[in-house]
Order: C-alpha cells, then sequence, then structure tokens
C-alpha cells in the first residue's frame, strides 16, 4: 500500500543536539521505511541545503542567524508552503513560532500533529506577541503529542485542548545489559546536560559541598562552566568535581555505565522532560531530580526509582544525595527499578509505533 507522505517540521536538526532535534531524528529515521518521510528544519545561519542523513531526505531553510532562540529565515515560509502540499501529515515540533507563521501563511489543508515539547518559558516578550500565533496553532492541530501527564498539568497553554491531547513518551533504543553493583565509596555522582541556569548546577555544587565519601562528575558545557568551575574552587572541591567537556556519545555512555547515582538538579519548568533521566535508567541508575510543574517527575518517581526534592534546595538535595551515599540497598533498589520502569514505558520502539499508529488513524497504510 501506499506510504503515507509525512513532513517533519522543527527549527534544527542533527548533527545539532538537543532533546527536541534528538526525538525529531528518531521518529524519521525510525519510521522512514513504513512511511515517505522529509524532514524541514533552518541553518543556524548561512544558506540552505538538502542533503540525506540517515536515510532521510533533509531540507535546511536559509537562516541569517539566531535571535531569542529562534532561526530567521524567510527561505522556510515558501519551503514549508511548497512540501507541505505534497504531504498527507504535516507533524510540528513545538515550541517553534516560525514553523505556527509558516503553517498560518501557507493554508495547508492536511492533517497536522503538535508534538508540544514545552511552554516558552524564557522569553516572556516574546510569548506576548506570539501567543495569538500559538492559539491558532493549539486550535488548528488535529491533534497535540506530549510526553507526559505533567506537559498538560504543568502548562498554562495546554489544558483547554487537553480533549486534543495523547501521551507517547519519549523512548530510548534499549535497556543496558545488567551491570555488577559496586557497594564502595566514593559513590559516584553524574550530571549530564549544557552548562546554563536553568539546569541548578550552582545548587548542586552547594549541595554537594556539605557531602562526605561521593565525588562529582559534570558531562557538558555551556555559559556558565567558568562560573562553575570557579564555584567549585572557591569551595574547595577540586579534588572531587570533575568537569569533562566534548565527550562523543561513547564516552558519555561510559559515564553513565561508571556512575552509582544521576542528577537532574533543574530549577525551570524549561526542563520539560529530561531525557538524560532515561538514559541514566536504562543503565539501571536512580534518579534524584526536582518536582517541576513539567514532565521531569513523571519520569522517574519519587521513592521508587529515585528521589525528588524542590527545585534550588539546596538542603533538601544535599539530603538525597546523603540517602543514596548511606545506603547501597537503596541504590541498587532503585536502579532495577529504573531498568524495569524504562524498559515498560520509555523505550524508542514503543514510542514510534505508537507514531505510526496514530499516522495510521489519520488515513495512512
Amino acid at each position: 500500500m501506499k506510504k503515507r507522505k509525512v513532513l517533519q517540521v522543527n527549527k534544527l536538526y542533527a548533527p545539532v543536539t538537543g532533546g527536541i532535534e534528538h526525538v525529531v531524528q528518531q521518529l524519521a529515521e525510525g519510521l522512514k521505511d513504513v512511511t515517505d518521510t522529509k524532514v524541514l528544519v533552518c541553518q543556524k545561519k548561512g544558506k540552505g541545503r538538502i542533503e540525506q542523513r540517515g536515510g532521510v531526505e533533509v531540507h535546511r531553510a536559509s537562516s541569517f542567524g539566531i535571535f531569542f532562540s529562534m532561526p530567521i529565515s524567510l527561505s522556510f515560509l515558501w519551503k514549508f508552503r511548497k512540501m507541505a502540499k505534497k504531504s498527507d501529515i504535516v507533524q510540528l515540533h513545538a515550541p517553534f513560532p516560525l514553523g505556527d507563521l509558516a503553517c498560518f501563511l501557507s493554508r495547508y489543508k492536511g492533517k497536522v500533529i503538535l508534538w508540544w515539547h514545552s511552554d516558552i518559558v524564557r522569553q516572556k516578550k516574546l510569548l506576548y506577541f506570539y501567543r495569538p500565533l500559538m492559539n491558532w496553532m493549539l486550535k488548528r492541530s488535529d491533534l497535540i503529542l506530549v510526553a507526559t501527564e505533567g506537559h498538560i498539568e504543568g502548562s498554562e497553554f495546554l489544558k483547554p485542548y487537553r480533549e486534543k491531547c495523547k501521551i507517547i513518551p519519549y523512548g530510548v533504543p534499549r535497556v543496558e545489559p545488567v551491570q555488577e553493583f559496586r557497594e564502595e565509596i566514593p559513590v559516584r555522582f553524574l550530571f549530564v546536560g549544557r552548562l546554563v541556569s536553568y539546569k541548578g548546577c550552582e545548587t548542586l555544587l552547594r549541595a554537594f559541598c556539605g557531602l562526605d565519601h561521593a565525588e562529582l562528575v559534570l558531562v557538558g558545557d555551556g555559559g556558565l562552566r567558568a562560573e562553575l568551575e570557579a564555584l567549585t574552587s572557591s569551595l574547595g572541591l577540586e579534588g572531587r568535581v570533575h568537569f569533562k567537556h566534548h565527550l562523543d556519545d561513547r564516552q558519555v555512555a561510559e559515564e553513565f555505565r561508571q556512575c552509582d547515582v544521576f542528577v537532574l538538579p533543574s530549577i525551570s519548568k524549561t526542563e520539560a522532560f529530561g531525557i538524560v533521566q532515561i538514559e541514566a535508567m536504562a543503565w539501571g541508575k536512580p534518579v534524584i531530580n526536582t518536582n517541576l510543574p513539567s514532565g521531569v517527575p513523571y519520569v522517574s518517581l519519587d521513592g521508587i526509582t529515585g528521589l525528588t526534592v524542590p527545585p534550588e534546595d539546596e538542603k533538601a538535595l544535599r539530603s538525597a544525595m546523603k540517602k543514596m551515599v548511606e545506603s547501597p540497598k537503596l541504590r541498587k533498589q532503585m536502579g532495577e527499578a529504573a531498568r524495569k520502569r524504562v524498559q515498560e514505558h520509555f523505550l524508542e520502539k514503543t514510542m514510534l509505533e505508537n507514531v505510526y499508529r496514530i499516522y495510521q488513524e489519520m488515513g495512512g497504510n
């Protein structure tokens, strides 16, 4: 039977790294054999081009650069119009105001799936002007996908459209082989992510300062790198805190394997899910996360697969880390539960099957 023509639309695409970019790549490459999928994105800056990546045709519209986290591209608008006309389903990944504008101007009449990855949190001034278009996009969409119930409950925009929302959790390719459990000290805590304000790394370092019999590895880079390294020095933690930058996928996987506990200390609902949580859980690692009004606490569950603490609460975070240090049995129990939860709820195969089923329900094969 004829394959459904699907257009995946996002700001950017691999090799650009990011949670949304990763999900778009999973969908495009994972469903390319059962759909006729194309990807439309923007360049960070520069001339547009068309390329084959992972067996998928990727169209990158030219861009003048990125301002307020948004590519500035005129060619994207006409490329969307041209490509959408040939598509059965357009799947937009939000937040992406330029994508919403392109859909509005194109007068596309086909099916639209909006994957709502997070609210706009930081660009409040942009939101003032963008909100009418965003509301149009929410009304126009035939279906709104979210990764957890927390995306709906924590959003000031989605609740009126709850009846159009469907939950499809993100997924990792597999659970990793069971590792020999390590009871020795120091207990190894791991953070993986960008070194930016909403990730809460300053709170993490200050909490770690009062912790004995532990070491901490921070994998990633970002605008706060120098500031966090200086804070580490001022707290006298140089020998126990290690910064690692520009690691490849194999090296990051090795950090997950070697750690005892993963920590996601984010302080803002800009952290909407935290895919790194399920990456750690797939290795059988317990997670300490924060009780944000987003999908974060719906991924690793407090008291089951890890511990959840209030955001920006240095004392509570230190207490949770101390509990992990002092109880190897608890770490082992929660780590096993974490692996099981990934197996049951957060596998890439399940995510792809659920999305493809939606395509079928919209008139696909």
